[in-house]
């Protein structure tokens, strides 16, 4: 057998959920280089994340399909390996060799099968890595506080969309807003790298069960260092990399897509990338779910009051505004669970959910993402804070992967930050509902009979009628608005 018979094609491989290609950002490998199993050979980007792509195979590589700027269907060819030549094996294949023949469990999955040609798009700028940002000023934060922390509304499959709302801020860091997506891993090579070179290790796993565990709780294995023979990374390796602060990476924007005058002067941007999604699932829940937007006005002096007492007690663990209105979501969630569901259609039934997977809408570069907080009903106050804070941040160093943009199912949207007072956003398919926050601003307000100048915002609950009528969808919207009136409420509804 010859070694063009014996050569294997790792064809690009499913990344995650509903795209079918993926653009190369930058090869890891060159022709010639000797890989090992698992080994990360690509970086490529979707419309959703940036992400390694490892090789099944170990060997030479032969073949590199596609240059770095070119978008490769799921399901074409991405590299060629060959066997090495006189039972050469590279430097720690031994420790995968009883893997590899059972063929590599690190795939990552849920793109499609689209198989059309290859094109070519601009490359976008790559991230560098940045120092810590300093502490937040006081100041900055209120003002941010009553502008709302997120930037974006209703999300569609892990891409929020918003009925054309283009923002020009970010957000607070402690309330939710965030740059998603563009980003590199820490450590990625610089740009003058060779390209057969990789500044950082390739992360060393067996187990099909690590992966699994590592993709559902979000951890980046090439992040973990692993503690078992060779450096191999075990289960308890990931679940205490859960503890352990992400790494920043300072995002530099995306190149915009370059408009193409037309001969009669007409101005024509390409759609594609995010915003070809973003169009994609903005069209499915409009054409499958029959929404209705309901909205009231709420006196929110009581929890800004509320957040300046916790704040005051905890100054080291401080309280967001956003983690707030996401405890009385949940509150909420809990005497209304009609609300955290989806339909399915093809079973034609309607699934509640046990857990709320909370969906918290984000500004980015690439178009408005939305990072699910898993099981958040588990959470208290303070965890929650947290956890937005650490979510967002991972999320503006791009490190979030494509799992923990998907599997929401209730999304709180917090459009103020727009300087907007309401808004009928679309909801984030497949989801039921969505809970939109306006500004936050001084109105008059009667309080006891007397006229008084009041924190004012605006509550605006989308839903799928489908699931639900006016009246659970008014008595969802009746709480949490008193609930932000009267934060007191929330303890005895526990």
């Amino acid at each position: 057998m010859t070694t063009v018979e014996r050569t294997q094609v790792f064809l690009l491989p499913d990344l995650g959920e509903g795209l079918s290609e993926a653009e190369i950002v930058e090869w890891r490998v060159a022709v010639g280089d000797v890989v090992t199993v698992d080994q990360s050979v690509v970086e490529v980007e979707t419309a959703k994340a940036v992400v390694d792509v490892p090789c099944p195979y170990a060997g030479r590589v032969v073949t590199l399909h596609g240059a770095a700027g070119e978008v490769r269907p799921v399901g074409q060819p991405l590299i060629t390996i060959a066997p090495l030549d006189g039972g050469e094996e590279p430097a720690g294949h031994a420790t995968y060799r009883e893997e590899e023949r059972a063929g590599s469990g690190n795939v990552l999955i849920g793109y499609g099968t689209g198989h059309g040609g290859a094109t070519r798009r601009r490359r976008r700028p790559r991230l560098t890595l940045a120092p810590e940002p300093a502490d937040t000023d006081p100041a900055d934060t209120a003002r941010a506080d009553g502008a709302a922390a997120t930037g974006g509304v209703a999300p569609t499959g892990g891409v929020a969309p918003t009925g054309g709302v283009a923002p020009t801020g970010g957000a607070a860091p402690s309330d939710g807003g965030a740059s998603i997506g563009g980003a590199r891993p820490a450590g990625g090579g610089a740009a003058g790298d060779a390209p057969g070179q990789s500044a950082r290790a390739t992360a060393l796993v067996i187990s099909p069960i690590v992966r699994r565990l590592a993709r559902e709780r979000g951890v980046d294995l090439n992040a973990v260092r692993g503690t078992g023979p060779g450096g191999v990374i075990r289960r308890a390796d990931v679940e205490a990399a859960l503890t352990m602060p992400a790494a920043r990476l300072a995002a530099v924007p995306d190149a915009p897509v370059t408009p193409v005058p037309s001969a009669d002067g007409d101005v024509i941007v390409p759609l594609t990338g995010v915003r070809k999604v973003i169009a994609d699932k903005l069209s499915r829940s409009r054409r499958e779910i029959p929404e209705v937007t309901i909205w009231v006005d709420v006196d929110a002096t009581g929890l800004l009051e509320t957040r300046a007492a916790i704040n005051a007690a905890t100054p080291d663990a401080p309280v967001s505004i956003l983690a707030l209105l996401a405890r009385i979501c949940l509150s909420g969630l809990r005497r209304f669970p009609q609300l955290n569901s989806r339909v399915d259609t093809e079973a034609q039934r309607i699934v509640q959910s046990a857990g709320v997977h909370l969906g918290i809408a984000a500004q980015t570069d690439r178009g408005l993402l939305v990072p699910v907080l898993r099981d958040a009903q588990r959470l208290t106050t303070a965890e929650l804070a947290a956890e937005l804070a650490a979510t967002t941040a991972a999320a503006r160093a791009g490190s979030l992967p494509p799992a923990r943009l998907t599997g929401g199912t209730f999304t709180l949207n917090n459009y103020g930050v727009f300087g907007v007072d309401g808004s009928t956003p679309i909801i984030n398919h497949p989801e039921a509902a969505l809970l939109g926050i306006g500004r936050i601003v001084d109105k008059p307000w009667v309080v006891d009979g007397q006229l008084a100048v009041r924190k004012v915002t605006q509550l605006s609950l989308t839903f799928d009628h489908r699931v639900c009528d006016g009246g659970v969808a008014g008595g969802f919207l009746r709480h949490v608005a008193d609930c932000v009136e009267r934060p007191a409420l929330l303890i005895a509804a526990v």
